[in-house]
């Protein structure tokens, strides 16, 4: 089997939260690239991930765009010129609309889409090749892991442009798993049930600001590893997590 050495991961939706853990988690093992909209949300953490003595690239991309993840994905194709395609996580959050339904704006309502339907579709067909080409060889099961919400399973009031999103995503992802589990590639969604502890949440009082109320970003790159590390004989295809204060 290869070393993981000859393996990259790619991590759409990086941020100071959720995308850093994540990022940093897996380049402990593989080359990555790093992608978002914004490059003041990736610098940084290519930075830290090159000073531990990690490979990453940052990209700027726009997943909803085709020709965007057109030149990221030929970006990275050069930058990890002969090497392999070990998991591509999807953690683009999109724009978060909340707002009476009869005040909502067609273009607010399919804001919601942007990213989380259209964009996936784009990000998944531009993944799922190479991760197809990794299963003969890859380390772990080469694997597609989807970062979901509590709107992946519940339309809360005020929250049609999310939760539509967030619904077409995760119906996406089934239909993947379905289709490429057999082939060999895990594709796993991530039910995220709560406020994620990030520099922006820091101050606010979820559950009463009980200590652990807030979901740690390390332990959901813990879970994303998790995923990606199980065998062929033991796939998850949905994973839900909360603090453990959460009503769900």
């Amino acid at each position: 089997m290869a070393a993981a050495s000859n393996f990259y991961t790619i991590v759409a939706g990086v941020g100071a939260g959720t995308g850093r853990s994540v990022a940093l988690k897996f380049a402990k093992t593989y080359p990555i690239a790093l992608l978002a909209r914004n490059p003041a949300n990736y610098e940084s953490i290519v930075k830290e991930i090159k000073d531990a003595g990690g490979q990453a690239i940052g990209i700027s991309t726009d997943v909803a765009s085709e020709s965007s993840i057109k030149n990221a994905f030929a970006e990275i194709q050069k930058e990890f010129k002969g090497k392999k395609l070990a998991a591509a996580i999807y953690n683009v959050g999109g724009r978060f609309v909340r707002k009476p339904f009869l005040e909502l704006t067609l273009e607010e309502y399919e804001a919601g889409y942007e990213a989380n339907g259209k964009g996936f579709f784009l990000f998944a067909q531009a993944v799922l090749p190479g991760l197809l080409e990794s299963v003969p060889s890859s380390p772990h099961p080469p694997s597609l892991i989807i970062t979901g919400a509590t709107a992946s399973l519940r339309g809360s009031a005020n929250m049609s442009s999310f939760a539509s999103g967030k619904f077409a995503l995760r119906a996406t992802g089934q239909s993947l798993a379905r289709e490429f589990g057999p082939k060999g590639v895990h594709v796993a969604h991530a039910i995220i049930d709560g406020v994620i502890d990030i520099p922006r949440t820091r101050d606010w009082p979820v559950n009463g600001g009980v200590e652990d109320g807030k979901i740690s970003s390390e332990a959901i790159a813990d879970s994303y590893w998790y995923l990606h590390t199980q065998p062929r004989s033991h796939f998850t295809q949905e994973l839900d997590v909360r603090p453990y204060v959460e009503k769900f």
